[in-house]
């Protein structure tokens, strides 16, 4: 097939969205699928075969979109939009791919073009929005029935996590195809605990963060209990990869007046392929989120590492995960100082977590139920569009 993908963020960069897009990439391409990219002007270029990547015109005064709604992401999102209506024109597709927002975008295309256009569900948008600006409560509804139109309109909707799926089903969504995030988590070995140890600076157990320090991921929540953790005990360390340099300034700062900044580490972003290392010197990773319904990718690569999480109990991790692969933990600071203090004292629950998430990982969240899942969707799809293309269809045909 000719596909169009639309990706509304800098692509390729190493966090949640763009990595599951160049999954999806790789998985269409050994498909067989040709398929052109369109995408921000930020980013990195990746090489994929069959895979060509095209650029919005650079925007002078954006340097870099953070995730999330921001004005800089919609004056990109504009230029996205025309550049899809302008490469329509000229390509015959059979299908357009759209992450996240840009589905409206191929709304649009549909309408003028007769395209059908998939829905990659990455996140409830409206309730993203008014997640992190409650301002426009007063245009929840609105927003819903835009989306619900989106989810209605589309041929297919990929939804990552089984809550989205849900909120896709209840819209009157044509087909749904849930396809989770995975692990991506590379080899490790046993040297690799005492460097990155030494390296970074570990005392103690050491209890790791690894994603963004946007406020949704509970950041905040994480080291007040932390805090609260060293008035038990001192003898541990806690260390947060990744974050824009401002948001690790912010975060340094509520250290110090907290009084850990010695016991914290704050080593900046960590490259992917080094994340197997990273883990190695952990002994409980954490995901303190405090809001959202979809499942932080992160999650995989933690039950994949062997080692205790500590997460809190809100969809966006009860749908994953359980007290037999977790330690869950309300998202309070006095509860997380707990669930550490617990796994603190007891290395043997710590050792069946781990070993539990692995197992689950491995079976369920791993690169070949991915593609397969992405390949069964695509093959029933061609399937359809070859039957219904005839007339002024038959362009778009294969």
């Amino acid at each position: 097939m000719r596909i169009l993908l639309l990706a509304p963020h800098p692509f390729y960069q190493e966090r949640g969205t763009p990595i599951a897009v160049k999954l999806l990439l790789q998985a269409l391409s050994d498909r067989g699928d040709h398929v052109d990219v369109l995408t921000y002007h930020v980013g990195n270029d990746v090489s994929i075969p069959n895979v060509t990547i095209r650029r919005i015109e650079p925007i002078r005064r954006i340097k870099n979109v953070k995730p999330g709604f921001s004005m800089a992401k919609l004056v990109c999102d504009l230029r996205l939009g025309i550049l899809a209506m302008s490469t329509v024109k000229n390509g015959a597709y059979n299908i357009v791919h759209s992450v996240e927002e840009s589905v409206f975008i191929a709304m649009e295309i549909r309408r003028r073009h007769g395209i059908p256009y998939v829905y990659d569900m990455d996140s409830s948008m409206p309730l993203q929005i008014i997640e992190k600006y409650p301002a426009f409560s007063f245009a929840l509804h609105t927003m819903q029935r835009f989306e619900t139109s989106a989810i209605r309109k589309a041929a297919a909707v990929v939804a990552v996590c089984d809550a989205l799926a849900e909120t896709a089903h209840a819209a009157g969504a044509q087909r749904v195809a849930v396809v989770n995030d995975i692990s991506l988590l590379g080899p490790s070995s046993p040297d690799m605990r005492e460097e990155t140890r030494r390296t970074i600076g570990i005392d103690g157990v050491c209890f790791m963060y690894l994603g963004n320090l946007e406020s949704y991921q509970g950041i905040d929540l994480m080291l007040e209990g932390f805090s609260i953790l060293g008035e038990l005990t001192g003898n541990a360390t806690m260390v947060i990869a990744g974050g824009l340099d401002s948001d690790i300034r912010k975060y340094k700062k509520m250290t110090t007046a907290l009084g850990i900044e010695h016991r914290v580490r704050f080593i900046g972003p960590w490259p992917m392929d080094n994340m197997a290392k990273l883990f190695a010197a952990a002994d409980v990773l954490v995901s303190p989120r405090i809001t959202g319904n979809n499942t932080p990718m992160k999650i995989y690569s933690y039950l994949d590492s062997g080692k205790a999480i500590i997460a809190t109990n809100i969809p966006s991790h009860t749908q994953v995960l359980n007290s037999e692969v977790a330690e869950m933990t309300a998202p309070e600071p006095d509860a997380m100082a707990a669930a550490m203090l617990s796994l603190m004292q007891n290395q043997n629950r710590r050792e069946q977590l781990g070993a539990a998430g692995r197992n689950l990982a491995q079976k369920k969240y791993c690169l070949g139920s991915f593609r397969n899942n992405i390949v069964r969707l695509y093959d029933r799809l061609e399937k359809e569009t070859d039957c219904s293309s005839n007339g002024k269809d038959q362009a778009y045909a294969r």
